[in-house]
């Protein structure tokens, strides 16, 4: 849901009560429900995969839920909260959340704003410098992947099928067999 007629800011974001969710686009503040079951279903089993495996492998990135708070650039105020962040720029990180683009990001799409996933803040993402993007649709048990940094183009994945990620050669992810795991 967006608020239209004023422009947002940065102090305008941070100045809203703490449980609400919200994210500030191009000056527009859109106000975000709250997940269903399966949504928080599939964004627990994503996260445990993903610091599971930076984990083992003793790596210097850092991977965050949501709520937590993306400022993509240090000019513009746009603030996003994505399902999930890998950050492995550690000089990103502040104590607001990250200031610059995470190196991948996760969206689990909500039936009540597909496009808002996937137009919109792709477009900010792909122009943020974030190098992978995930699309999770639940409604549809499938994974749009949007390697960025290697402008290989879009690829399309169903939940039974293993992922491979782009920025870690040797991690890949089955989306089903997590769901199965938890």
């Amino acid at each position: 849901m967006e608020l239209a007629g004023k422009i947002y800011t940065e102090a305008d974001y941070y100045s809203l009560p703490e449980d609400v969710r919200a994210e500030l686009i191009d000056g527009q503040i859109y106000y975000q429900a709250a997940p269903s079951r399966l949504h928080q279903d599939i964004l627990g089993s994503l996260y445990a995969a993903i610091y599971n495996y930076i984990k083992s492998k003793g790596g210097a990135c850092k991977v965050y839920p949501a709520p937590f708070a993306v400022k993509l650039s240090k000019d513009k105020d746009n603030i996003t909260e994505p399902d999930i962040s890998v950050i492995c720029d550690p000089g990103k990180l502040t104590d607001k959340g990250c200031t610059g683009a995470p190196d991948w990001i996760i969206e689990i799409v909500s039936p009540s704003n597909p496009g808002h996933d996937y137009m919109r803040k792709m477009n900010l993402y792909m122009h943020a410098g974030v190098r992978e993007y995930w699309i999770v649709n639940p409604m549809k048990n499938t994974v749009t992947v949007y390697d960025f940094e290697h402008e290989t183009g879009t690829n399309q994945y169903v939940f039974d099928d293993t992922i491979p990620v782009c920025i870690y050669e040797d991690l890949s992810i089955c989306i089903s067999r997590l769901l199965q795991e938890s």
